[in-house]
């Protein structure tokens, strides 16, 4: 989706009172000036170790960026509204008109007072944008106290910054190519005044947001601190083995599931400043790999203070899920109005009625690992990504520009396994039927059904169970037979333990007594929470697979254990498994005077890694 640029504006009061010194009034129009110079674009810097000098004064701005979330690559343009000059002591500071933006200055200011610009004095501008001062002091060097983002200057300085853009008036342009470690951008060389910072592009490629303009005034110094914020997400899935040892309760990057299996994912994001918006659009972009099939009613949506007690679940209509969204997306969840939602149940406004935000929102989701994971078990896995678009510009009503996060993907697997049934001298065996286990008393059944290729497991989630308990067995279930040749393949194993039982031995054998323990164990690499789009069908993620066999033989009256690693793929994500019946001997005759020798008969499992003789028999 292509990105849409926004910006906002914050506003910030003049760091000291416009105070009315000695003022010789000026009623300078455009026409005494010359119209190139007004209009001609103005100077452009770009930092340099954080740094961006225009080399015109001794003024500097500060801006310092939010925690987090850097200014590197950041553009903005600085608006020079007055002259300022400082009274010897300090006590009093004089403005006078900037004259390249004095006719946007009367045109905004004439309006609010109903009059003409023709008419409109530099008194009167300074006088009304005094009545906006909420916060008077008096002197150069006071504190002057910030505006809030609800203020009557805000929408003043955002209605003026629009005139000057409408007259073609151009600022000096700065391009943050770099930042100080502080994570702050020095504007120097300045001459004394008063300006407008205007942020008027988002970080290309990266998470965010437009800021509010910033208004001050420099004598000599001034900081700043930017008011752009925005939201981040962070896309987890959960695995369903091992999970004291992932962690948090088995969420992060990497897992893995049989086919049929519910596959929980959940979406976290903290909520940004919304101060100074009006409406906070906030959604959700998701596309997932075609194995996924993505479950709509599990959708859920959830604020919480980070600290606190206090949760909200949203209620249905407060969102929506949009199947259908297009741009080779899976789907979207959105809500129309963020804002009006915290305010609402987490009001905690002060007297510029300026909410306090940071609070976590959840949504979690499931998907179900479908019959197409069985054409790509191994790497590269199944990927499933999110992407976060959010308001970014605070002068909209939320409807207009948003921004976007970087895609954020985790990713998932499944394994097959690769059955040949052969006596001991080497000749297949078609019929030998088997049927899977998750316990090794045989009482959980891995319902599998039949397709062209072999068979698909049926993880109980898909039939009203739970993992490996429960449900129903669905109608297509059936047992594993081997083919003509003597192969059978499962396609769609999880990590972890299964018991293969042979129940059915072909004509003129034996069936094996006791059940094949099968070990799946995948390796992934030591850092689950940080996974790279692609990484899956490199070492990055699934590191090796190995499937461990527990065997136990009965030869000739004694029973024999024993413990085998399968030859395996991680590629294909499969081990190959052969499983031998030993020729039945004839019983001796009787009448006969040699020694009654009784050679062993019926089927003696055994279990071993050999190479295949195709890539699957």
């Amino acid at each position: 989706m292509k990105k849409k640029l926004g910006k906002g504006l914050y506003v910030m009061t003049l760091a000291t009172a416009l105070v009315l010194g000695n003022i010789c009034e000026r009623n300078v129009f455009a026409a005494e000036h010359n119209k190139q110079e007004m209009f001609q674009a103005m100077d452009s810097a770009t930092t340099v170790n954080g740094v961006a000098d225009f080399g015109k004064g001794n003024a500097s701005v500060c801006i310092y960026g939010n925690e987090g979330q850097t200014l590197k690559g950041k553009k903005f343009y600085v608006y020079q509204l007055f002259e300022a000059e400082n009274a010897v002591g300090g006590e009093s500071i004089n403005y006078t008109f900037h004259p390249r933006y004095q006719n946007a200055l009367k045109k905004v200011v004439g309006a609010k007072l109903s009059k003409p610009m023709e008419s409109v004095t530099e008194y009167m501008v300074i006088d009304y944008i005094q009545t906006l001062n909420t916060n008077k002091t008096e002197g150069s060097d006071t504190v002057q106290p910030v505006e809030g983002r609800y203020s009557k200057l805000r929408y003043f300085i955002e209605e003026l910054r629009d005139e000057i853009k409408a007259q073609g008036v151009y600022g000096d342009k700065v391009h943050v190519a770099d930042v100080k470690e502080n994570n702050s951008v020095e504007i120097k060389g300045l001459v004394y005044g008063y300006y407008i910072v205007d942020e008027v592009t988002d970080v290309e490629g990266d998470h965010s947001a437009a800021s509010l303009c910033m208004v001050n005034t420099a004598n000599p110094n001034v900081d700043i601190n930017i008011k752009s914020d925005y939201p981040i997400v962070e896309k987890k899935i959960q695995e369903d083995d091992r999970r004291e040892e992932i962690g948090k309760e088995g969420w992060n990057d990497i897992g893995d599931f049989e086919i049929g299996q519910t596959v929980p994912y959940k979406f976290t994001s903290t909520v940004p400043n919304m101060n100074g918006y009006n409406a906070y659009y906030f959604a959700w972009h998701d596309i997932m790999d075609p194995a996924l099939t993505f479950q709509p009613d599990t959708v859920s949506v959830v604020i919480r203070e980070s600290k606190g007690s206090k949760e909200y679940k949203l209620k249905a209509e407060e969102f929506k899920v949009n199947t259908n969204p297009g741009n080779d997306e899976t789907f979207q969840v959105e809500i129309a109005d963020l804002k009006a939602i915290v305010d609402r149940e987490f009001n905690r406004k002060n007297e510029q009625k300026e909410n306090v935000y940071g609070q976590e929102i959840v949504l979690r989701y499931d998907a179900v690992l479908n019959d197409r994971a069985s054409e790509d078990t191994g790497r590269p896995g199944f990927e499933n990504d999110v992407k976060l678009e959010f308001s970014n510009n605070p002068d909209s009503d939320g409807k207009g520009s948003t921004g976007e996060t970087p895609w954020d993907t985790v990713v998932c697997f499944t394994y097959k396994l690769n059955g040949l049934k052969t006596n001991n001298h080497d000749k297949v065996l078609a019929d030998a039927k088997f049927r899977l286990y998750s316990d090794a008393d045989c009482t959980e059944e891995v319902y599998v059904k039949k397709v062209e290729k072999g068979y698909i497991v049926i993880n109980r989630d898909s039939v009203g169970g739970t993992d490996h308990t429960g449900g129903n067995a669905p109608e297509n279930a059936t047992e594993i037979v081997s083919d003509q040749n003597g192969v059978f393949t499962i396609y769609g194993l999880d990590g972890g333990i299964y018991w293969l039982k042979e129940t059915d031995a072909p004509a003129g054998y034996r069936p094996i007594l006791d059940p094949i323990k099968i070990d799946v164990i995948p390796t992934f690499t030591e850092n689950r929470n940080v996974y790279v789009k692609g990484d899956g069908a490199t070492e990055k993620a699934l590191v090796k697979l190995e499937f461990e066999v527990y065997m136990k033989q009965f030869l000739s009256g004694v029973f024999e254990e024993n413990t085998l690693k399968l030859e395996t793929d991680v590629q294909d994500g499969e081990g190959n498994l052969v499983v031998v019946n030993q020729i039945g001997m004839k019983l001796p005759g009787t009448g006969s005077y040699m020694m009654l020798i009784i050679m062993t008969a019926g089927a003696v499992l055994s279990i071993y890694a050999l190479k295949r003789r195709g890539k699957d028999f």
